[in-house]
């Protein structure tokens, strides 16, 4: 384990569980270990995670495998999907978001759904696993909102707009590398809505993957923290998916927060997708993300379950040496110990209040 505890801002658990077609087996899976992927509760515990963020994200049945050997390559452009139809992403919503209240409730109190910092606070000092409710594309949720306002209720706590294809909301930043994030129109007005109704809510607006202009409409319109839960800095790797200087000093401003993304991707310079890539990767991209935002405003978004992260940590049950290596870089105990929950903690309850 680690040296102390972890949160993390992004996984595509669910998503993996889900698609198993057996919630009861991947439930058993997930908390008795055995479930395949990234993360399982045996795992995380060995990995020192003790929550994080649990995406629901409904795939696109167009997007194919090419992309995988696309961003293999020195540089690509990944072909949008289509637009998902809302009963689909409905569909599938209602499945994930049953699949994390069946693992709470079959848990025997070891994993807890949290609406809360301080329900995240309460299962820490208990040893449990905390699971906040996410939402990655918001098809299923539809421009009059009413469903944001029953899955609300049902402990929906952050949403981000758009995955990387079109919707309703916006427009999301492609996998595109080398490019700017600067990749046409941003938030519709349903997307302004959102945004306006998330506030009042204080639910979470996840900008991650949103593109510049919709990064920026967020920005103007946001009375919150700004979070870009799973993202990295621009500067280091020039991938359309990454946040720019200028988007992380808005960041900053606003008291919000990064959650440092482990895809390969996202973290080499020449923006490849392959497991071999080092850990001094993620180094250069905490010193960058650090020296824009400071060190209260940085975490961990790993991306587990929806990316190739590097060989060198594998799986959650790896992230002590991803701790190590950041030791071995020169951070100390005080910082890495804000990157690894404390700086989530605090940006949570900026935005949810308590």
């Amino acid at each position: 384990m680690t040296d102390f505890p972890v949160f993390d801002g992004h996984n595509d658990t669910l998503l993996r569980l889900w698609q198993r077609n057996d919630p009861d087996h991947g439930v058993e899976a997930f908390l008795g270990g055995g479930a395949g992927g990234h993360i399982d509760l045996p795992r995380a515990r060995d990995g020192g995670l003790f929550g994080g963020l649990f995406a629901i994200f409904t795939p696109s049945r167009d997007l194919g495998e090419d992309y995988v050997r696309l961003m293999r390559e020195a540089s690509y452009d990944v072909p949008l999907p289509s637009p998902l139809p809302i009963a689909e992403a409905q569909a599938a919503t209602f499945g994930m978001a049953s699949t994390l209240l069946r693992i709470a409730r079959g848990s025997g109190g070891a994993a807890t759904l949290c609406r809360s910092a301080a329900d995240i606070r309460a299962a820490k000092a208990r040893g449990g696993f905390a699971m906040v409710l996410h939402i990655e594309g918001a098809e299923a949720i539809g421009p009059n909102l009413d469903a944001l306002h029953v899955l609300h209720g049902a402990g929906l706590m952050s949403v981000g707009p758009v995955w990387s294809r079109p919707n309703v909301f916006g427009y999301g930043a492609p996998f595109r590398f080398p490019s700017s994030p600067d990749t046409g129109p941003g938030l519709t007005g349903a997307g302004k809505d959102l945004v306006r109704e998330c506030d009042a809510l204080r639910i979470v607006f996840d900008l991650s993957h949103l593109n510049e202009a919709g990064f920026w409409d967020a920005a103007r319109l946001s009375g919150r923290p700004l979070v870009a839960t799973h993202s990295n800095a621009h500067a280091v790797t020039p991938h359309a998916r990454n946040l720019t200087d200028a988007q992380l000093d808005a960041i900053r401003e606003s008291g919000g927060l990064v959650g440092l993304n482990l895809a390969t991707c996202f973290l080499r310079e020449d923006g490849r997708m392959r497991a071999d890539t080092p850990l001094d990767t993620v180094a250069r991209h905490l010193d960058h993300l650090i020296g824009r935002l400071g060190e209260d405003r940085v975490g961990l978004g790993s991306d587990f379950d929806g990316a190739l992260v590097p060989s060198g940590i594998g799986d959650v049950a790896g992230l002590p040496r991803l701790f190590e290596a950041l030791k071995l870089h020169g951070y100390d105990d005080a910082v890495l110990e804000k990157f690894a929950w404390r700086n989530w903690l605090g940006v949570l309850e900026r935005v949810w209040g308590g």
